[in-house]
């Protein structure tokens, strides 16, 4: 049976394991996380692991827009999905990050004329 004399004791344990709780606990996806050449994937593009590098062939240019190689999915030039990549190198965020799933995102490195 509980005794109320324990009561403090028992309300500095309940108190330490909730602070452990805390620091243990995932961190929040409303943090981006970075590209391999360092700069934050936005926070409106990225849930964490929404984003990553994808090699050139991945992506191709035809008159309509950008298509992604894997789905076939186009995406317009001036399609707000569509940003510059400030590493010249093309990134792709999907859904959840899978490889089947509609773009959220598209970072293209700049034409060269």
């Amino acid at each position: 049976m509980f005794c109320s004399a324990n009561w403090p004791r028992f309300a500095a344990r309940l108190s330490v394991i909730a602070s452990l709780g805390f620091l243990v606990s995932p961190i929040p996806s409303s943090f981006a996380h970075q590209a391999k050449s360092g700069w934050k994937y936005p926070i409106s593009c990225c849930s964490g692991i929404d984003c990553r590098e994808v090699p050139n062939k991945a992506i191709s240019e035809r008159p309509e827009g950008y298509v992604i190689v894997g789905t076939g999915e186009v995406l317009a030039y001036k399609d707000s999905r569509v940003r510059n990549s400030p590493d010249g190198e093309y990134h792709w965020c999907s859904v959840g990050g899978a490889n089947n799933t509609k773009t959220v995102c598209l970072f293209v490195p700049p034409k060269s004329y």
